[in-house]
């Protein structure tokens, strides 16, 4: 049995539809138990995420995995808060060895969406965590897994509010790459 969180920012909820996807790829795996948690502006205290529930709960999952809308290049300030936070579990290694991974949107069709994953997989490098990637090649049509070619992550973009339907199967494809990693690790 292996538990998976989904901790994720969504203003537009185009990365609140990628979270649901990647725990609809994980849940296909027998033995995983998925839980997701949308940080919100309430949870966030004159700049300072504040919610040790969730990090206690973070202690006993096998993989998280991140996400966040890129705004200018980077996370959005509240998923950067949550970030800070955890700082707080860092220096006894809490989540060291645990199977992580990211996922992001934007509106641009080269937004910088690589530098917000490459925040995470820092984030992820620095508590000591195993970052998982997309292992599907991309294709010039837009009917393939990983559409936009990123492979650090899921990258999502549209100008509406709803998420690609190939990035939504490129998320899903992710959750369930996670859970096999976490169960086998495990």
């Amino acid at each position: 049995m292996s538990r998976i969180a989904i901790v994720y920012f969504t203003k537009s909820d185009v990365t609140g539809q990628l979270a649901n996807a990647i725990a609809s790829g994980a849940k296909q795996e027998p033995g995983i138990t998925v839980f997701e948690h949308r940080v919100e502006g309430c949870e966030i205290f004159e700049g300072r995420f504040e919610n040790e529930e969730l990090f206690e709960q973070l202690k006993s999952c096998d993989a998280i995995i991140f996400g966040s809308p890129t705004y200018m290049g980077s996370v959005s300030a509240q998923f950067k808060a949550f970030a800070d936070a955890s700082s707080e579990h860092w220096q006894k290694q809490e989540w060291a060895d645990k199977v992580s991974a990211g996922f992001t949107s934007g509106t641009g069709l080269n937004g910088d969406q690589s530098s917000t994953l490459q925040y995470m997989a820092t984030l992820a490098s620095q508590h000591g965590m195993l970052w998982v990637n997309i292992d599907a090649s991309y294709g010039s049509e837009s009917s393939s897994l990983n559409r936009l070619g990123c492979q650090l992550g899921v990258v999502s973009q549209t100008t509406s509010s709803v998420a690609h339907e190939v990035d939504l199967a490129t998320a899903k494809h992710l959750g369930r790459r996670v859970a096999k990693l976490a169960l086998h690790l495990n």
